[in-house]
């Protein structure tokens, strides 16, 4: 029953979550957000965009792909280090995007696992929950047990001092908690930064990001299977406000506009145009990276431009979405006959009947 107890027994449970997150977390967020594994048959051109990224970020290991079902535009990357990671995009990213756009998205979620982001956050979460731990068990602790105390000492004498040292104690329980999280989102915030700068350096074509973080951004739909928790690990955060502030101090994402702004103002696909572009566009005298992490990339990474002729041979926005169903229906291993009139037929797997009938020809089919 003493503090110290509790104390005790709640370290261990928040252990014992923190190393759950730490080893299993990948499955977890994977299985919470309904992502589906694919192979190079399933969809040959965002495998060949996934492979082209990871050659070009340097990894060693070819991420897992996966789709999320969902009409939104968003994608995530997990893995505590390169040789586990797993990169997830949503069947609407997938409708709504070009091949330069999805190199774009892809290159930035492969850069958090080249930058082991995923890692660097857990790590930030497990030191926020040891704060606010503390911080509530601290509170109980002189509500119920220092209380005493203190009034006895009160009435001996010297009061006044310990008075003073409960109202700065409580003022830090309440501050530190809010402090860390505030921390945790700025690091964030400044991770986000770094993927878009990893990016335009995989691709030499900024752009494609800028212009994919313009449709997202336009985009109306909400994530069905996005929580709070897994928000961070996002392209785009989402449960974005419209006209969010770039000073806005509680958000896990820079505002995309501002993250388009960068993107478009760089000369060049090195780290040192990324930061050229970031001060200039924030308007601050540093840029985000050290010098030593701009001296990681030598020499000068000229942009490359889009070609017509490739985006001419691009399939359309109704092709891509018809891609895409058939892959999402396949995935959902859903059955499909080809009627002789030409209408295909998608069988759900619970489907009942021995034979199914063409809504339009009339033709009976065995299933």
């Amino acid at each position: 029953d003493s503090p110290t107890a509790g104390l005790a027994m709640a370290l261990l449970l928040w252990i014992i979550m923190s190393l759950v997150g730490y080893f299993q977390g990948d499955s977890i967020l994977l299985s919470m957000s309904g992502a589906r594994k694919i192979t190079r048959d399933d969809h040959p051109r965002l495998y060949n965009i996934v492979e082209e990224m990871k050659i070009a970020s340097g990894l060693e290991k070819m991420p897992d792909i996966y789709i999320v079902d969902d009409p939104a535009m968003n994608a995530f990357a997990t893995g505590r280090d390169p040789s586990k990671a797993s990169v997830a995009v949503t069947s609407g990213l997938l409708q709504k995007l070009n091949r330069d756009e999805l190199q774009g998205v892809v290159g930035h979620e492969l850069a958090h696992v080249n930058n082991r982001d995923v890692l660097l956050m857990a790590l930030c979460s497990v030191l926020l929950g040891t704060i606010v731990i503390l911080s509530w068990y601290a509170s109980r602790f002189m509500i119920f047990g220092g209380m005493g105390g203190s009034r006895r000492s009160s009435s001996s004498g010297g009061g006044s001092g310990q008075i003073i040292i409960i109202i700065v104690a409580i003022l830090l329980m309440i501050l530190a908690p809010i402090l860390a999280q505030l921390i945790y989102f700025a690091i964030s915030r400044r991770r986000e930064y770094l993927a878009d700068a990893s990016s335009a350096l995989y691709t030499r074509y900024p752009e494609g990001l800028a212009s994919a973080l313009e449709k997202i951004a336009a985009s109306a739909e909400g994530l069905r299977s996005a929580n709070k928790a897994t928000a961070p690990m996002y392209i785009c955060n989402p449960f974005r406000k419209k006209g969010m502030a770039a000073s806005d101090l509680t958000s896990t994402h820079p505002p995309i506009s501002e993250r388009v702004r960068i993107l478009r103002a760089m000369a060049g696909g090195s780290f040192a145009d990324y930061n050229r572009a970031y001060a200039e566009v924030r308007g601050s005298r540093s840029g985000l990276m050290s010098a030593a992490t701009v001296a990681t990339v030598v020499g000068a990474v000229p942009l490359r431009s889009s070609k017509p002729e490739k985006v001419a041979m691009e399939p359309d926005e109704v092709h891509r979405a018809r891609e895409t169903s058939s892959v999402m229906w396949n995935l959902h291993d859903y059955k499909t006959i080809a009627c002789d009139c030409g209408t295909v037929l998608r069988i759900p797997p619970h489907f009942k009947s021995p034979t199914v009938k063409c809504p339009h020809c009339g033709r009976v089919h065995s299933v």
